[in-house]
Order: C-alpha cells, then structure tokens, then sequence
C-alpha cells in the first residue's frame, strides 16, 4: 500500500462528531516503526495543519539505566519487564481525553539511550495520535491497557535480514563497538523479536514493508 493510502486509512480512524484517535503502529525492533510513523505524520500534517497530528513514541517509557540496575534488568533493556507500561497506557488515557490543554509526553535519546521527560508536547488541537512501539499486540497486563486506548493496531512485518542489519548498524551508531552489537542483537532484540511476532495476527492490519511506497 502507498505511503498516501496508509495516510488517508489513518485520517479515516478520527471520528467526524469530534474528539481523537490513536492509532498504534507495531513490529519488531528495527522494523522501522518510526519511520513510517513519520512519513504518514508528514502527509497528514501536509493534508490537515501542523497541529492536525502528533507522534508519541511507546519509547520515552523505557526504565532509565539507573532503575534497571536496580531491577537487575540493564542487560535486558528493551523487554517488556523494561518499561513502564502502565504510565504509558495512563498517557494514553489522557490523550484519548482530550482534555483541552497540551499534554507532555516523554521522549528518548538514542545518543544517551535515556528517557526525557516532557520532551512531547501534544496540542489540544491534535484529532490523531501516532504511537509506535515493540509491544502494543501484548495480550498481557498491563500491556493491554495500552491496547485498550488504540482505535486500530498496524503491524509493520519487515525482511529479517534486512532489519537486522539494520539493528546491529544502529548500536554501533550509537556506541557499541560492533561484536557487542552484534551479540545484543542477536541474544536481546531477538528474543524480544520473537515475542512481539507471537502479536501479529492479532494486528487490525498488516504491512509489508518493502510494499510502503510513495
């Protein structure tokens, strides 16, 4: 499907009498959820006003190293167990409000591979909400109370060479030499891989990757 059929699905999600929707986009690590998550973001943006639209990404909600190490949980960053999942689905719940105000949402720095607090501001203006991340089809609690708030789920199914590949050249982008990069991937991203697959077929629709085109 075209970047532009993707958009207009997406617009369609927002209800005509008023009020929001969130639509999530899931897929394994390296899939490339922001990216599309992106592209659709600038067409609606372009289609509707700045304002029309917003992003909010599930990773501003990873633990922060210190409270990792505390959980003995650092060499497990990106699981599941390393998120705070229920601040994420009470963000999403005053999101889904609409309460008027902007709403602060956390966001991460790759560089320093941290959450920022309020680092996304989401204007009272915005009709639909982008949320990406690895485990929005997690049938469990309390990853089900994120589900709960998203109009529709998108699973994004990408090549697996391709994208990890693309996983190992990110880590040593972003510091790890590349034998450690490659041992992360291949032991962490993986396993949590697996996992989020288990989801898709619970996925209100499925993308091939190579298919999103202009």
């Amino acid at each position: 499907m075209t970047l532009d059929a993707l958009a207009r699905r997406a617009a369609s999600l927002v209800p005509e009498e008023g009020g929001r929707a969130i639509l999530g986009i899931c897929g394994e690590p390296g899939a490339g959820k922001t990216t599309l998550a992106e592209q659709i973001l600038e067409r609606l943006r372009s289609a509707h006003g700045a304002d029309w639209a917003a992003h909010v990404p599930m990773d501003g909600f990873h633990l922060a190293d210190v409270q990792l190490a505390r959980l003995g949980l650092l060499d497990r960053k990106g699981a599941p167990e390393t998120f705070d999942a229920d601040g994420y689905a009470a963000l999403l719940g005053r999101i889904a409000s609409g309460a008027g105000s902007v709403v602060y949402a956390p966001g991460f720095e790759r560089r320093l591979e941290q959450p920022l607090a309020a680092a996304i501001a989401v204007p009272p203006e915005a009709r639909l909400i982008i949320t990406e991340g690895n485990y929005l089809l997690l049938g469990e609690a309390p990853w089900a109370a994120a589900r709960a708030r998203l109009r529709e789920v998108w699973y994004l199914d990408a090549e697996p060479v391709t994208r990890v590949d693309r996983l190992i050249r990110r880590h040593i982008e972003f510091g790890k030499d590349p034998e450690r990069a490659r041992e992360w991937v291949l032991r962490s991203d993986e396993a949590n891989a697996r996992l989020i697959r288990a989801g898709r077929d619970s996925a209100d629709y499925v993308i091939a990757a190579q298919d999103c085109t202009d």
